[in-house]
């Protein structure tokens, strides 16, 4: 093969995986909590134990599915009070945003990583 059509061919594969990456980048992630996860459902949350209980247990599933998908960037165990002090500090600098937000912050923080997982 010449060395034109190697570049060439060369070229067409990385602008076909640069393009996937690009469409994997815009595939939204699907969420499955509880039907409210909304900051605001998190900090009317407060006065509800069992509702609390259940968005802390939710976010433990999350942290459980980062170790999982990144093994070599585990996140450590981790008290309900830990988890509960981070999700209200999130939500309190961000009342429009979600919890689900707060869980991934939590992943990158205490997984040592201090950053948003990307591909």
């Amino acid at each position: 093969m010449s060395r034109s059509k190697f570049t060439q061919r060369a070229l067409l594969l990385l602008s076909a995986l640069a393009a996937g990456t690009a469409c994997a980048a815009e595939i939204p992630v699907k969420i499955l909590g509880p039907d409210d996860l909304s900051c605001r459902a998190w900090t009317e949350s407060r006065a509800d134990a069992d509702e609390r209980a259940l968005y802390v247990a939710w976010i433990r599933g999350v942290l459980t599915g980062h170790n999982y998908a990144l093994r070599s960037q585990q996140v450590s165990t981790m008290s309900g009070g830990t988890i509960e002090k981070h999700a209200t500090r999130y939500c309190n600098d961000n009342p429009r945003g979600d919890l689900s937000d707060a869980a991934f912050r939590l992943s990158d923080k205490f997984s040592g990583r201090n950053a948003a997982i990307t591909k």
